[in-house]
């Protein structure tokens, strides 16, 4: 079937790269963007950081544009879809046709408040920032759910603008993420700057109405004025339910990013199967950029080359500018290749047996993402 109008259900990062890479590849057909949010495309990495404390406008974080003749429908869910049809339907009842389609719905932050109870805040989306930002102003003290990447970046930007900070987690902060030694170098900067962190095996419960604290596994309140939630994503995939198409912690893509024929699939809403009945979503920036070119090429092109995944990832935390290339958690401990580690200006590098790279990690270590990459090729 010949492709004139492709749709790219969502307002991702990865959306929009799909949607600038049909483009790229020289489709000249019509190209669709339909996103649930009525801001343009924007990116979420200063959300954690500028836009939330209200230091940066929301208007910061706006994507480049996308190429004028790409159609945009702002504030337009997708709630469903009929394959056979080729028919995107809309939450407010309107259908879209389409000849291929590029579902990049992205994820939803997961929140641990009960039904109705208020005050819980996350960061996932601008009018999310917003609100923090909004409320920061009174504030004094706030407590991070979360020890992960966005836990961690959310409690540095606090506490460098003068809040009392503490992080809870059930296990040491980036540990699961980062290997114990990496986590470890990391959460010592926190400790400097005054974050308390907190473990909490029992987890913990959200109390007040608004939220005034958490109760945490061995019955400590720990209060804060700001109670904020970073403990992972739900993919945006409900709506893709009763359309026939595999659904398994996402909707499953296999290695050229293909959903169904002429459906794929980029970004946080997707999931790879690793393993037989395994099923990985991989929720950065850039594996969605490399996951929004897949999917538009091979929407194009059934002979594209298969979709490599992209384990570089970044993080900015008390002082600390980390880049990653290489797939975490680190085993073991690392060589110094230039820099110095008390300094905090320092390259590494891990590998296994063999003596063969597996990672390489800058900090405050002035390499261009590329090289990093290539290190570890």
């Amino acid at each position: 079937m010949t492709l004139d109008h492709i749709v790219v259900a969502g307002g991702s990062i990865a959306a929009v790269t799909a949607a600038g890479a049909l483009r790229t590849a020289g489709f000249g057909g019509r190209v669709t963007l339909v996103s649930a949010e009525r801001a343009a495309p924007y990116s979420r990495v200063p959300l954690s950081k500028g836009v939330m404390i209200g230091t940066e406008t929301p208007e910061s974080a706006a994507l480049p544009a996308l190429p004028d003749d790409v159609e945009l429908m702002l504030g337009t869910a997708a709630a469903g879809l009929r394959v056979d049809r080729r028919e995107l339907i809309l939450a407010g009842g309107g259908v879209v046709d389409y000849d291929g389609l590029v579902i990049a719905t992205g994820a939803r932050a997961r929140r641990l408040a009960a039904p109705g109870q208020r005050g819980e805040l996350v960061v996932r989306t601008l009018a999310d920032a917003e609100a923090i930002a909004e409320r920061r102003a009174d504030a004094s003290s706030a407590v991070v759910v979360g020890g992960g990447f966005l836990g961690m970046e959310v409690a540095s930007t606090l506490r460098h603008h003068g809040l009392e900070v503490t992080v809870v987690d059930m296990e040491p902060p980036l540990r699961r993420l980062l290997g114990p030694w990496l986590a470890e170098y990391v959460t010592k900067a926190a400790l400097e700057h005054g974050v308390r962190l907190v473990i909490s095996e029992g987890g913990v419960v959200l109390e007040g109405d608004p939220i005034s604290g958490v109760r945490l596994g061995n019955g400590e309140f720990i209060a804060g004025d700001l109670v904020v939630s970073a403990v992972g994503d739900i993919p945006n995939a409900e709506w893709l339910e009763g359309s026939g198409l595999r659904l398994a912690n996402g909707v499953v893509v296999d290695e050229r990013c293909r959903v169904a024929p002429a459906i794929t699939g980029a970004g946080d809403v997707v999931s790879r199967e690793v393993s037989p009945g395994v099923f990985r979503r991989t929720p950065h920036w850039s594996n969605a950029v490399a996951q929004g070119r897949a999917a538009a090429t091979s929407l194009l092109d059934d002979g594209a080359s298969p979709y490599v995944p992209d384990h570089y990832f970044w993080t900015e935390q008390y002082g600390l500018d980390v880049k990653i290339a290489g797939e975490p958690p680190l085993v073991g401990e690392p060589d110094v290749l230039a820099g110095d580690l008390d300094g905090r200006e320092v390259l590494l590098r891990w590998s296994n047996t063999d003596d063969a790279t597996t990672a390489v990690v800058s900090i405050n270590y002035r390499m261009p993402a590329a090289r990093l990459r290539k290190m570890v090729a």
